[in-house]
């Protein structure tokens, strides 16, 4: 019976640190889950953010990639050849090939999005939005990294995004991760 319980544990899905919703955040969470369990967080985040920055570089692989025409397992078989040629790891390989098996391949740039967010999580990063009327000099952004960082608990940092909105008069609009 010690086996049998060992099993099911090992079979068990790995939680992420952060709930994603709709069919990307499907994708995203069991593509970590699945990582977690291979050890490969690292490899397939680098796998992924390869893969997005040339997407979007390379017209003819983004439309390639997005194209109906393109039959589903030629685009699966072509896709897991270059996963191996580029030495991804094979949950990048496996996510790849499914996404073009089930016909959402142009849904791959919001699941690597996705996957982004909850590795952000995962390494404890806090994405702070901060919209104001005028430029921030450094100063005032020194103050206000100080405020907004006793929002923060244990081990998580801090990173502070910043734009500028003249229809808000004055004062800022602050949104810190999901919760504020």
């Amino acid at each position: 019976s010690r086996a049998l319980s060992s099993a099911a544990a090992s079979t068990k899905a790995v939680k992420p640190p952060v709930q994603l919703f709709g069919l990307e955040g499907r994708y995203a969470t069991a593509l970590y889950s699945a990582a977690t369990k291979m050890s490969q967080l690292d490899q397939v985040e680098k796998d992924l953010i390869a893969l997005q920055a040339t997407i979007k570089t390379d017209k003819k692989l983004r439309e390639s990639v997005t194209s109906p025409i393109i039959n589903r397992k030629v685009m699966g078989v072509a896709l897991k050849d270059a996963s191996a040629k580029l030495n991804f790891a094979p949950a990048t390989a496996n996510l790849l090939g499914l996404l073009a098996d089930n016909g959402r391949l142009k849904k791959l740039d919001n699941v690597i999005t996705a996957f982004r967010t909850i590795m952000a999580a995962h390494r404890g990063e806090v994405v702070c939005e901060v919209v104001s009327a005028k430029p921030l000099d450094s100063s005032q952004n020194k103050q206000l990294e100080g405020a907004l960082k006793s929002f923060l608990t244990g081990n998580q940092s801090l990173k502070i995004t910043s734009r500028v909105d003249p229809s808000i008069i004055g004062g800022l609009i602050v949104s810190i991760g999901d919760k504020y």
